[in-house]
């Protein structure tokens, strides 16, 4: 936002139009990553910034009972959609008759004639993901409105696959394969898929770049070596099946990931993979950018450590229960992570001190998980000061880490200066936290006090997540909502103590409210809904005192 106000103060006065059109272009090249809180701002500055905002908006998510035809003619950009509900009929006609172009369309079922003339009238959609679907009918109704996709999600669709007849799901993959010349992205995690729809999977669809199937038991290691050499061309494969403790790795399976020399991405979570398949993929330099072997066994240290030594322009790694893992290794292994950018060690119990090796050895590192980390800590609170600051750190999971104190987190504010998201679920030793927009404290002992600091330190705050936590009151909750203006979402989900939450609980910003399982009773539920003019997801689930007049 800083850029938009040092480009307005140069501003003349005598090329309004110029300048704004030319700000349009700023913010679309350089803050499409703003969130839509920061432009509900800009957008009140006047009606030309509202008009650029509206441009700015290009994905939106719709409910079944929406009132969308207004959103259409004021979000013309929008090129992504999600529809929620059990009736989503009549929303897909009401896009039909706009003038939105989507090219990305999530449902949760298929509408068949519903779906046949929004696609009649949109001839652009490329993604399409559905969780439910009829495989006697979906798949071919697929191919027929959209043989021009190129990105396909099924996963985990709810069908029955009890009463399913093979031959019908092997028919519809083949037909469908055939059908999407320009697949280049499937999704068919937990759908039953055999040996022989993998192989039409892999030998029809030409352009076939990356491919997920977790939970596909039915997947030989011998037919996803073969399917593997019909698409060498791959350049991200995601696997694992129902039966992680079967051996993944053999040497044929091996020859065939080490022959996708432009494979960036490898995600095999739950496999008992080997030392042999890391050498090797190191051995053949693989371009991996990528690499998630989350809860795998029968791997070593050795395995890791020559592999990152090979292959060091990693991105985003997952080791989540390498239990052998010790600090030690992690100040060895951030040696070759000089591009990494996120990194999982959840589960690695004997990490005490990798996280401040992380911070000072991985120059581009925005995000870390290690929870479950059990006694994380430092020698002392002392020494905090000699690890540096570290701003490229935004993101910071650590929950159900037992070792952490209020001492250590209450200095994060000056060691990660531009840290957003702290998430310290679970962690029974904190009950002060530092500067964020996003916090959650879920399941901690955080109480009134606690929250009062916060209100006055998290002026910025947006998300403010208090899922059982028995400690905080009503009081609490409404000093913080007032202090931190700018609160989207608050969860006290669970918080027993919570009650008459409505009186003087004026947020007029606040968009998702959770009150699911307190004691909130009707005059709540009326205050809130006069108090809060923004609101527009409201959880009740479980309020004994919520009556259907209220």
């Amino acid at each position: 936002m800083e850029l938009i106000v040092k480009f307005i103060i140069k501003d003349d006065g005598n090329n309004n139009n110029l300048y704004l059109s030319s700000l349009s272009d700023l913010v679309s090249k350089q803050f499409l990553s703003i969130n839509n809180h920061y432009l509900n701002s800009l957008s009140l500055v006047s009606k030309q910034f509202f008009s650029i905002t509206n441009r700015l908006l290009f994905s939106l998510t719709l409910y079944d009972e929406s009132p969308c035809g207004r959103l259409f003619e004021r979000f013309t950009n929008i090129n992504s959609l999600k529809l929620r509900g059990n009736n989503i009929d009549k929303l897909l006609l009401q896009i039909s008759r706009s003038q939105l172009k989507p090219t990305s369309l999530s449902i949760p079922y298929i509408p068949a004639n519903a779906l046949r003339t929004f696609s009649q009238k949109n001839t652009t959609l490329t993604s399409l993901k559905c969780s439910k679907i009829n495989i006697l009918t979906d798949l071919s109704l697929i191919v027929e409105c959209f043989p021009l996709l190129e990105e396909l999600d099924l996963n985990d669709a709810s069908i029955n696959w009890q009463q399913l007849d093979r031959r019908y799901l092997d028919d519809g993959i083949e037909a469908l394969s055939l059908a999407l010349i320009k697949l280049r992205k499937v999704n068919l995690s937990a759908v039953p898929i055999n040996n022989q729809s993998l192989f039409h999977l892999f030998n029809n669809c030409k352009y076939l770049e990356e491919v997920i199937l977790f939970w596909c038991d039915e997947i030989t290691d011998v037919a996803l070596a073969s399917a593997l050499r019909e698409r060498p061309t791959l350049r991200s494969l995601s696997f694992s099946t129902l039966e992680p403790t079967k051996v993944f790795p053999t040497s044929q399976l091996i020859d065939s990931l080490v022959s996708l020399k432009g494979l960036t991405c490898l995600v095999l979570p739950f496999l008992n993979i080997s030392d042999e398949l890391l050498y090797s993929i190191a051995r053949e330099g693989l371009p991996l950018t990528s690499l998630n072997l989350r809860f795998c066994t029968n791997y070593s240290y050795n395995g890791i450590f020559y592999l990152l030594s090979k292959c060091q322009r990693i991105k985003h790694l997952n080791l989540e229960d390498a239990r052998f893992l010790d600090d030690e290794h992690v100040v060895q292994l951030s040696v070759f992570l000089r591009d990494l950018v996120s990194i999982n060690l959840s589960q690695c119990c004997k990490l005490k001190e990798a996280l401040f090796t992380l911070a000072r050895n991985c120059p581009s590192l925005s995000e870390i998980k290690m929870e479950w980390n059990g006694s994380m800590s430092v020698q002392n609170s002392d020494s905090l000061v000699e690890f540096g600051v570290y701003p490229q750190l935004k993101s910071l999971y650590l929950g159900n880490s037992s070792g952490l104190s209020d001492e250590i987190i209450t200095m994060f504010p000056s060691i990660f200066p531009n840290l957003e998201l702290l998430d310290l679920y679970y962690c029974k030793g904190i009950s002060e936290v530092p500067k964020l927009e996003v916090l959650n404290l879920s399941n901690t002992n955080v109480n009134d006090e606690t929250l009062y600091v916060i209100s006055k330190s998290c002026c910025g705050l947006l998300q403010l997540l208090l899922k059982d936590c028995y400690g905080v009151t009503e009081k609490a909750v409404k000093y913080v909502a007032e202090n931190c203006t700018k609160l989207r979402e608050i969860s006290v989900e669970g918080c027993s103590r919570v009650k008459l939450l409505g009186m003087n609980f004026v947020v007029p910003k606040l968009e998702v409210l959770n009150l699911s399982d307190t004691d909130v009773d009707d005059e709540t539920h009326y205050m809130i809904s006069k108090n809060c003019s923004g609101l527009m997801k409201l959880s009740l689930y479980n309020c004994n005192g919520v009556t259907e007049k209220g």
